[in-house]
């Protein structure tokens, strides 16, 4: 089973790798999808993978890289599109 959702993390969490450990993070842990930068402040990502996986990332992201503080994550259920990889995107 293939879930998907739509993260939207907020705190510290720009100008602290962020992205580019939450890359890392869903790569290992074998899930798809993109993470990228709101002109906002907060971080947004779409995770495709099995539901173990996606809950293992969701709760990982609570803490992220040691600079980062996040103060909250919003998850939405979203439809689960084609996705190979998991890559960062630029900001929005």
């Amino acid at each position: 089973m293939t879930i998907a959702r739509r993260l939207m993390i907020s705190g510290r969490v720009q100008g602290v790798f962020y992205r580019g450990w939450m890359v890392e993070t869903a790569r290992s842990l074998g899930v798809a999808g993109w993470v990228r930068n709101r002109t906002g402040g907060d971080v947004e990502a779409l995770v495709i993978g099995a539901p173990d996986a996606i809950a293992a990332l969701i709760e990982r992201c609570r803490s992220g890289p040691p600079a980062a503080t996040v103060t909250g994550i919003a998850v939405e259920e979203t439809e689960i599109v084609e996705a190979e990889g998991f890559r960062q995107r630029p900001t929005i």
